[in-house]
């Protein structure tokens, strides 16, 4: 899966109050928390983050469009990542990609052979 993602410039958890910090931090930073709340369930459902980079303005594409981040996730099929986002524990902390994310885009791809 291709994730697209702009954060906040400040976290919102009003949604998540009891995962808030005790001082604000940025949305960069509430995702980086995310994320390590979220490789052990990923990991052990099979899944794993094959790239995780910074994004830019679009080479091609619209010119007021930006993106923060860019990761690229692998799992052996879309059941078992929904099996993964039901998962209780990862949910539990699910709240940091909330507060950290303003937009986001998410693609499911499929690997295919290079031509020869």
């Amino acid at each position: 899966m291709l994730n697209l993602l702009r954060f906040r410039a400040v976290a919102d958890y009003s949604a998540s109050p009891k995962l808030a910090p005790p001082e604000p931090v940025s949305g960069a930073v509430a995702f980086e928390r995310y994320i390590a709340h979220t490789l052990p369930y990923l990991r052990a459902s099979g899944g794993d983050v094959l790239f995780l980079g910074t994004g830019d303005r679009f080479l091609i594409g619209p010119d007021d469009e930006r993106w923060d981040m860019a990761m690229l996730v692998r799992q052996h099929s879309i059941e078992a990542f929904l099996a993964f986002a039901a998962n209780d524990a990862y949910l539990a902390g699910l709240g940091h990609r909330t507060a950290a994310v303003e937009d986001s885009r998410l693609l499911s791809v499929a690997e295919l052979p290079l031509p020869r």
